[in-house]
């Protein structure tokens, strides 16, 4: 059975299209298991505290460190879970929202997800497919005006994952070429 990991990153839950095109990804995946984390309330941005901890080794962190890192941890523990990843992604001023940039730092922890090697950083997350559902007024996927897609494709091949398909829905008139899209989505 397919484990999918569902990261909803818009700020409005009601009339959202990158939620709903999202609901139509996941349909194509009939049967799987779906965790889902809604960042519309917002996720704690990195921290002196969370810091500190990731660069005290595992073994030594108290209590302290430990509760710095428990996001952190749960959020690394989801994406290696996962078989799938979906993100419905608005894109906020060309760009990422802020809210999945703090879920982002979360999840980029040198030793657990990324480590520097003499030959450069290596990802040690294991490649999966990550499908991101980009929602905008007019910032088309892959146009000069598109950082949001670039940064996600960086962010995730830094940590292993090279496995990244955009749709994306730009404008009123996008959203029926985003479905055609998800319709030729293999489950």
């Amino acid at each position: 059975m397919t484990h999918i990991l569902r990261i909803d990153s818009s700020a409005r839950t009601d009339g959202s299209v990158s939620r709903q095109l999202t609901d139509e990804v996941i349909a194509r995946y009939p049967g799987a298991t779906v965790t889902t984390r809604d960042l519309s309330a917002g996720i704690p941005h990195m921290d002196a505290a969370w810091t500190a901890a990731t660069f005290t080794p595992p073994e030594a962190r108290d209590d302290s460190a430990k509760s710095a890192l428990a996001l952190s941890d749960e959020i690394v523990a989801e994406v290696q879970a996962a078989d799938v990843i979906v993100i419905s992604m608005p894109v906020y001023n060309f760009s990422i929202p802020s809210t999945l940039k703090a879920w982002v730092d979360q999840l980029s922890r040198v030793g657990v997800t990324f480590q520097y090697t003499e030959n450069g950083p290596v990802g040690l997350l294991e490649d999966k497919p990550v499908i991101v559902v980009s929602a905008s007024g007019g910032t088309p996927v892959g146009s000069d005006m598109d950082f949001a897609s670039p940064y996600l494709r960086f962010i995730f091949g830094f940590m292993g994952i090279t496995n990244l398909q955009f749709i994306g829905a730009a404008g009123e008139a996008g959203v029926e070429p985003a479905k055609t899209q998800i319709a030729a989505l293999a489950a």
